[in-house]
């Protein structure tokens, strides 16, 4: 398993596997992308200035994405980044986001100034809230109201974890290629 650099043009027509899935987006603020073209427009969007913390997991280094990993700072902070992950239904089940995650997170740490990475996660997304606490992350709290989203408003399970804190090991962390 290999995590590399992010391509919105390139990853696009993969990435709708998971973009373009109304299951896959059920937790997102809008819904599933209709067609490739939107999927990369959309990519590019969110990803753009995050280009550096932004990786596709493939089972070899120029293999078709599986997934997404990234980080968001959130402007706040310089140091506080948000973590997001997504997994294309056909790829579930062989623990791509924890083990993408934790090469990912160990990078950002060993990398950069961040003290403190967090998830935001819908209650509801069960499978969500287990790859962040497999990994050491703490349950901080919940935004009661917090996000207006396609399917209404719904609350936020907030996750933390710092420098400090233990990162969990995972078993077959992926290489991480950053150029």
């Amino acid at each position: 398993m290999f995590l590399r650099p992010l391509d919105p043009a390139a990853d696009g027509a993969a990435l709708h596997r998971i973009f373009g899935d109304p299951d896959c987006c059920l937790w997102l603020p809008e819904p599933a992308t209709p067609d490739i073209e939107t999927t990369v427009a959309k990519l590019k969007e969110w990803y753009a200035g995050f280009k550096d913390t932004s990786w596709v997991v493939c089972e070899t280094p120029d293999g078709p994405a599986l997934g997404v990993i990234a980080f968001y700072n959130t402007g706040r902070d310089a140091d506080i980044w948000e973590a997001a992950c997504m997994v294309t239904p056909a790829a579930r089940g062989r623990n791509y986001a924890a083990r993408g995650l934790y090469a990912a997170i160990r990078y950002l740490f060993e990398n950069t100034t961040a003290r403190r990475v967090f998830a935001d996660i819908d209650p509801d997304n069960h499978a969500s809230i287990r790859t962040f606490e497999k990994l050491g992350f703490t349950r901080e709290g919940v935004l009661r109201g917090e996000w207006q989203t396609h399917i209404g408003i719904r609350d936020s399970v907030i996750f933390g974890l710092l420098r400090t804190d233990s990162l969990t090991d995972i078993a077959n962390p992926p290489e991480l290629i950053t150029a």
